[in-house]
Order: C-alpha cells, then structure tokens, then sequence
C-alpha cells in the first residue's frame, strides 16, 4: 500500500513561504537521551554547510531546535505544536519509532514533511502518511536480518531475546527470530520486557534457565541495568557471547564496570562507517561528541530536504516531499556527494541521486531506503567498539503485515 500515491492531500497544505524552515524532534531527555547528541551535530552540520553556500531559494535556511523526549512523557506533542505554529516546512525526527507514531498524524496532516534519521520500526514502512513521511536509516527488515546472520556465523545455535516493549523492539525481535530460524538456530525464549520496570531480575533469570548460547538485548538507556543484572546472574558477555543493536550499542553502556567485561560483544548499527573528516568536522560543532550513531542520517535527512525544496523550486512541506524520493537517487540521476555539488547539478536542470554520509539511500515509493548499509561492530578489552564489518545490501521487504 504505497503511501506516497496516496491522493488525500493535507488538511492544510503549506505554500512555501521562500525560507525553507527545519524542526527538529531529537532526544534532549529521557531514555534515548544519549543518542540526541550526535543526531543535533548532523544537523547543524549540514544547515552550517548549506547556509555557508548560499543556502536554499537564495536564502539561508532556518533551524528550530527540539526535543523528542521518549514515550512516557508528553514532550514530543508540545515540540510539534509549537513547531507547526513556527510554520517549519520540514521535522528532522524522532529518533525512536514509538515517539514518531505518536506524533506522525498530527504532522503529515499539517502538510509538513517528517524525516526521520534513526526510526526503524516496520511499523512505519507503509504507513498511511500522505507521502509526507521518510527515513534515512532502514527498516529493521536488514539490521535484524544482519544481526542474525552474524550469530549463525557465529556458530551459535540457541540464542535468547531480550527485547523491550514497544514497536522498536518487537518488530526488530520478531525480524531476528525468523532470520534466525530460518538459518537453523533456536530461540530459547523471547522476553519482551517494560523498561521501566524497577528490576531485570526475573527476566534474566529466565533467559539464564533456557541455557542460551547467545543472548541478543534489544534496548535502550534501561540496557545497563539489565546488563548489570545478567553480569550478577552469571549470564554476563563474558560467561555468553551478547548481541547488542543500534538503541544500546553506545560506548557508556558499561560505565564503571571492569575493563575487559565488554570484550568480544558484537552490535549492529545501521549506517556507513563515519569517516575520519566527517568526524572532525562533527566535533566543530560538538567537540564532546561520544558516540556518533545516527550523525551521518541526521546530515543526509538535511541535505535531502534542502535538495528536494531546490528541486521543486518550493520550500514547502508538500512540495518537499513529491521530490525528496528523486534526489536521493531512486530514479538514477548523477552521483553527488555534497549539498553544493547536487545543488550546482540540479540548477543546471540535472537529475541527481544524493549519495550520502550514511550510504546509498535510493527511497522507495513509501519513503524507506531501498539499499542501505549496516556497520557489525565489536568491544575490545577497553569497553569500546570498533567496526568490525559493513554490509551494504539491498532492504529486505516486510512480510506482509496482517490486518490488525
């Protein structure tokens, strides 16, 4: 069901005004707090390089700084309104596909194009969005598929989920179970837990009587503790080889615990390697940049939306969207790699296809990188991970969801 055909046009469709205006819908607070830093630095990297250009429609593009909050507060809400009262044209976020869903309706309904860098809930994959919804990190149909694949490498035949309750962390169970499966392993167990809950006791104790020879933890900030618990239990990384995903995969999940108690953990993230200037030129913007997760995403949500007000010669939401799926690439066009060298091709009337910071990107018709690249990393004895593997691969398409 392609969203994007869809002919129901927003209640209130928004005329570009000639300042292309960005919002952003990042975790300042709650439980993806620490993925919030490095998404802001993409962005403000990339408005810095377009401004410094000329910016968009000859005019310096405008940025309004928000924060997402996580589920259990009402913050994303109040961020949107006031946003769309700001009259953006364009919403850079949320990180976490539950926030998204929470907001979405209200935002495509006010023709504003959402695009977010880290969801990667299916649940979205085809989501009724006016056309105004997409991503530049891939539905969990590749990092599932990835993340099994590398335990069967593994040589691990019996492995037990932990994921947490919500869209994220079900769908991404779910994609793991039947990858892995299907490639002769055994889920002893899959535990869907509240992150919230005071303590991880009885569902680790429970993973731990399944005798597992690998534990997959699909988490966010909560992974710590739940770490801790499987550390006290004698279920640790060092006792069973631990699989952790992009929500946990941060180099402060083992902080003040001992040396050496993360080596040879494997985790997932999508996206490319960030280069060494990439990362240099991050940390103009923050020099304390940790973590650079869903950075390069963030710097090509930008970039896409800038190119496709360009290339609609709108600033507009509606029109924003009808061509973010050509500049990214999915209909050909010529390679470019930069804002001002796709900006230069487009004023010459050439089609262009955006290669970015994060990979191929190429949207489909529902607004969900079609091709895509996914970092395997792995903890050495200093508790901090290097990229071990990247695989870009073609996304794989969802099972058909069921009506529900």
């Amino acid at each position: 069901s392609s969203s994007s055909s869809s002919s129901a046009s927003p209640s209130a469709a928004a005329s570009g005004n000639g300042t292309l205006t960005i919002g952003t819908l990042l975790p300042q607070t709650g439980s993806l707090a620490f993925l919030g830093p490095p998404e802001f630095a993409g962005v403000e990297l990339a408005i810095k390089d377009i401004n410094a250009g000329g910016g968009v429609l000859g005019k310096p593009v405008t940025l309004i700084n928000g924060d997402s909050g996580d589920t259990s507060t009402n913050v994303a809400a109040q961020t949107v309104d006031r946003q769309i009262s700001q009259g953006v044209d364009a919403i850079v976020g949320a990180a976490s596909s539950s926030v998204t869903l929470t907001v979405i309706d209200k935002v495509t309904n006010a023709g504003v194009t959402m695009v977010s860098p880290a969801n990667t809930s299916i649940k979205l994959s085809d989501y009724p969005d006016n056309g105004l919804y997409s991503r530049t990190a891939p539905p969990d149909t590749l990092q599932g598929k990835v993340l099994a694949d590398q335990a069967l490498a593994d040589g691990k035949q019996k492995v037990c989920v932990l994921a947490l309750q919500d869209a994220y962390g079900e769908g991404l169970a779910n994609v793991f179970d039947q990858v892995f499966t299907a490639g002769g392993g055994t889920i002893t167990e899959t535990i869907i837990y509240d992150p919230k809950a005071a303590s991880f006791e009885a569902e680790v104790g429970k993973c731990k009587a399944t005798n597992p020879d690998g534990i997959v933890l699909i988490g966010f900030d909560e992974s710590k503790k739940i770490l801790q618990e499987m550390i006290k239990q004698g279920v640790g990384p060092q006792q069973v080889q631990l699989y952790l995903v992009d929500g946990n995969l941060s180099n402060t999940l083992a902080e003040g615990l001992p040396a050496g108690v993360m080596n040879g953990v494997k985790g997932t993230t999508p996206g490319a390697a960030p280069s060494a200037d990439f990362k240099a030129q991050l940390k103009t913007i923050n020099p304390s940049l940790a973590d650079y997760s869903y950075a390069a995403e963030s710097f090509d949500a930008v970039n896409l939306i800038a190119l496709a007000a360009l290339a609609g010669n709108n600033d507009s939401g509606t029109s924003i969207s009808k061509n973010i799926q050509a500049v990214s690439g999915s209909e050909g066009g010529e390679a470019c790699t930069t804002f001002q060298a796709c900006a230069t091709a487009l004023k010459a009337g050439k089609k262009i296809n955006y290669e970015g910071q994060s990979g191929p990107i190429d949207l489909d018709a529902n607004g969900n990188p079609s091709k895509a690249a996914m970092g395997v990393y792995v903890f050495g004895p200093d508790n901090k991970y290097t990229l071990k593997d990247t695989i870009t691969a073609d996304v794989p398409q969802p099972e058909p969801s069921s009506s529900s």
